[in-house]
């Protein structure tokens, strides 16, 4: 596996928000289609930006081809909420996807929202293990296939807010996040987790983005997103609205 930062994943860079999207459809069938040693494990981001996504996935010509008994979907973030909650990203997945196609219950392992939401990181974190088969990361196994990622205009990715603690998580696969800037207490994969992945995704659209890109791109310290890794390969998708001038 190559190994890569937000540097120096490569770019794709597409007309419109549809095309990136269908372009993203597309590479999530043939990587879940090609994968024959295992389950296709895919960690999915919350927010407005993957909803088209998800509803191809749910749509023709991709729901009857997708495997969807071989994959296993966990959430990179959300919102300590109950799943029946609008601002659910749980909710949103099971509206827009989950219920919409074959998928076995068993596979689809939403954040816990019982107890404490310290529990309740424990809890998935213990879950993730548990798939993982082992308590500690290791060079070349990945825990994902795909890890799924959206970017804010402040920098963060997951749950990975500016300022936040969780930024310096390093033993934790699954932590807390209380940002002053966003509604609700969150639950977010660390940045260990993220990069256990065979491949790292951004998808994101609009030129509201651009300047954000391109300061993630260029690693600023004041960008959470700027400290993701991937143990494989790191892909940008952009809509060309959301491209920096640069490329």
């Amino acid at each position: 596996m190559t190994g890569q930062n937000t540097r120096t994943g490569k770019i794709a860079v597409f007309a419109d928000r549809e095309a990136a999207t269908r372009h993203l459809a597309d590479w999530l069938l043939q990587e879940a289609q090609a994968k024959k040693d295992g389950p296709f494990s895919i960690a999915l981001s919350g927010g407005s930006t993957p909803q088209l996504l998800y509803s191809m996935m749910a749509s023709e010509p991709y729901a009857s081809r997708f495997p969807w008994a071989r994959m296993e979907f966990f959430l990179g973030d959300d919102r300590f909420l109950a799943h029946d909650h609008e601002d659910s990203n749980s909710g949103m997945l099971q509206r827009l996807l989950f219920s919409r196609v074959p998928v076995p219950a068993e596979n689809v392992h939403l954040i816990p929202t019982a107890g404490t939401a310290e529990d309740a990181a424990k809890e998935y974190d213990a879950e993730l293990k548990k798939f993982y088969g082992a308590d500690t990361l290791q060079p070349g196994k990945p825990l994902f296939d795909v890890n799924l990622l959206g970017l804010g205009s402040d920098g963060h990715t997951a749950s990975l807010f500016p300022g936040q603690p969780v930024l310096k998580e390093r033993t934790a696969w699954v932590s807390t996040c209380v940002p002053p800037v966003a509604p609700y207490t969150r639950l977010t994969m660390t940045y260990p987790a993220i990069d256990a992945s065979r491949h790292v995704v951004f998808l994101v659209e609009g030129a509201s983005k651009r300047e954000t890109v391109a300061k993630v791109r260029a690693q600023d310290p004041t960008c959470p997103a700027s400290a993701i890794t991937a143990m494989g390969d790191l892909t940008w998708v952009l809509d060309r609205d959301a491209a920096p001038a640069d490329v």
